[in-house]
């Protein structure tokens, strides 16, 4: 019982010397504005909040986020391969992908893809 504690009390000396030598030796460099702001989205928080805001932007953002959640959605159906049927699997999955395919065919060709400005 008391190699523990002294071995806890060791861990948390070690761990309290690293966090101020971290704090010590790191560059605290403030001088950017930016950097300061609570915002770094780059927008200034301090002008007027009626910017225009660019569609571009947001249709790609929107789409990484479909594609994201196709990921979260696409992974579990492999570990139930074994469970479920070979048939209902491979037309599931092949749903699932033209459907992807059908929605990326069709921001392709309205143009949000392009990164032209």
């Amino acid at each position: 019982m008391f190699f523990l504690m002294n071995m806890s009390t060791l861990l948390l000396l070690i761990v309290l010397l690293i966090m101020a030598l971290a704090s010590i030796l790191s560059k605290k460099t403030f001088s950017d504005r930016e950097k300061n702001s609570p915002f770094e989205c780059g927008f200034d928080p301090k002008s007027s909040a009626r910017l225009p805001f660019s569609l571009q932007f947001f249709l790609i953002a929107v789409i990484f986020l479909i594609f994201d959640v196709e990921i979260t959605l696409l992974l579990p159906i492999i570990y139930t391969m074994n469970t479920i049927n070979l048939m209902n699997y491979s037309f599931i999955m092949l749903f699932f992908i033209i459907i992807l395919l059908i929605g990326v065919y069709h921001e392709w060709n309205q143009g949000a893809l392009t990164w032209s400005i």
